[in-house]
């Protein structure tokens, strides 16, 4: 029957590529988004997946089924076979009865009546695996024995023929499966596609010293069930073990987390303090950028990016762009403390829609104090002296809250004195805070 005759009658899913030159009959069943290549022979049993093609000038036999696989061209497939999350290169050739899983088989390759395949095996150019062979799984199999590793070029130019060989089994040692196997014995004259029971030719390989243990990583194959029970298992023990510690500060062998933990900061290379040191120069280019006259919502949406980039905290981010504020008013003045608070109060006047978008939480504007400290004591010295006034200018502007302030102040109560150092600068403001609304209901 002529595909372009009666597509219709046969059983087809949507999204289906079929070229022409194709006669398929009624009864064969092809999966949603698979491929069916030209000049193709399907057996009216045939049961075609989904997620699957089959290329040109392949056959495939009665009651046989591919799902979720790739068929080269000029493939012979025969009857009764499984072929399932497979890669079948070109001029391959499937008798009987085999039982592919999740494999690759390289071209030119021939498996004979009764085959299995298990997950995650590699069949090399021309192999041909026996009657009834079980391949076990993660096998790499090649017509070639495995060569060894060599310590020099030297060394190999004069070693033996045989001394850089690894003693590979050979797949015609392994036994074939017992007759009372669901697919152990075929009538091959019926089949026309073998004689006899040849028990394969090729050589199985492995990739480490512990055979194919690990090689489930790199195979096609699903991630077996207890591998992934076993990260499962993992995974839970982990979080409850860093949990434990972060409540207590003691690892489970009795050591205590050092300070470097707890603030992801590797001592080693300081890679976290150049991310960060790196995120303020960002903030601070892009608020140039902003004095130059680009539009506010321009920057917070630029901002918003580094934020995510570069994977910090919103108050990491609120304390970066005060910074620049800051800093943008250090540039503008000259070297006088008169003149320098007046060039900070319009620099926070200027921004202070841009802070208040990204100091939104007590936290943040904490995190802005904090910020200040550090620039004050260690980057921008010549603010130190301006401290307090400039902490009453972000108050009066609604940049920062009276509850992050006193929060702040209480915080600083356990501190070393060094610490405090702008603590007691403040006090006046924090003094006339903590009684102007006691003033303000006396007055009412």
């Amino acid at each position: 029957m002529s595909v372009g005759h009666a597509l219709s009658e046969v059983d087809v899913k949507v999204k289906v590529m079929i070229f022409s030159d194709i006669s398929l009959s009624p009864s064969v069943s092809i999966g949603a988004f698979s491929a069916i290549g030209s000049d193709i022979s399907l057996s009216p049993s045939v049961s075609i997946g989904a997620f699957s093609a089959i290329g040109s000038g392949t056959t495939i036999g009665d009651n046989s089924s591919v799902s979720n696989s790739v068929i080269g061209e000029l493939c012979t497939i025969g009857r009764n076979v499984s072929i399932d999350g497979c890669y079948i290169w070109d001029d391959v050739t499937i008798e009987d009865g085999c039982r592919l899983s999740h494999s690759i088989v390289c071209d030119g390759v021939h498996l004979r009546a009764g085959a299995t395949l298990e997950p995650g095996v590699i069949l090399s150019f021309k192999v041909e695996v026996g009657q009834n062979i079980t391949i076990p799984a993660y096998s790499k199999v090649s017509l070639l024995p495995q060569p060894g590793k060599q310590d020099s070029d030297e060394e190999l130019e004069y070693a033996d023929t045989d001394s850089c060989v690894i003693d590979s089994p050979s797949i015609a040692s392994i036994s074939p499966a017992n007759a009372e196997h669901d697919h152990a014995s075929f009538d091959t004259k019926q089949s026309g596609l073998s004689e006899g029971g040849l028990s394969g030719v090729g050589y199985i390989w492995t990739s480490c010293e512990t055979g194919n243990e690990e090689e489930w990583r790199y195979s096609v194959a699903p991630i077996p069930e207890d591998k992934l029970n076993e990260f499962y298992t993992k995974m839970l023990d982990e979080d409850e073990t860093s949990s434990d510690e972060e409540q207590t500060g003691i690892t489970h062998s009795g050591e205590l987390l050092s300070e470097t933990k707890s603030t992801n900061f590797d001592d080693s290379d300081g890679e976290y303090k150049g991310d960060v040191v790196k995120f303020d120069k960002e903030v601070e280019e892009t608020f140039e950028r902003a004095l130059g006259g680009v539009a506010e919502e321009n920057v917070q949406l630029e901002i918003n990016s580094l934020r995510l980039s570069f994977n910090v905290t919103h108050a990491e981010c609120a304390g970066a762009l005060f910074q620049s504020v800051i800093k943008s008013a250090l540039v503008a003045s000259n070297s006088s403390k008169s003149n320098l608070l007046k060039a900070t109060i319009d620099a926070i006047e200027k921004s202070k829609g841009l802070l208040k978008y990204f100091i939104t939480t007590t936290d943040e504007e904490i995190e802005v104090i904090l910020k200040f400290e550090e620039m004050c004591m260690e980057t921008t010295r010549e603010f130190s002296p301006i401290f307090s006034s400039v902490l009453h200018q972000l108050y009066d502007k609604e940049v920062i809250t009276e509850d992050a302030i006193l929060k702040w102040e209480s915080e600083k109560a356990e501190a070393d004195e060094s610490d405090k150092v702008f603590v007691k600068q403040s006090e006046a403001f924090l003094k006339w805070l903590k009684e102007a609304p006691e003033e303000d209901d006396e007055d009412e």
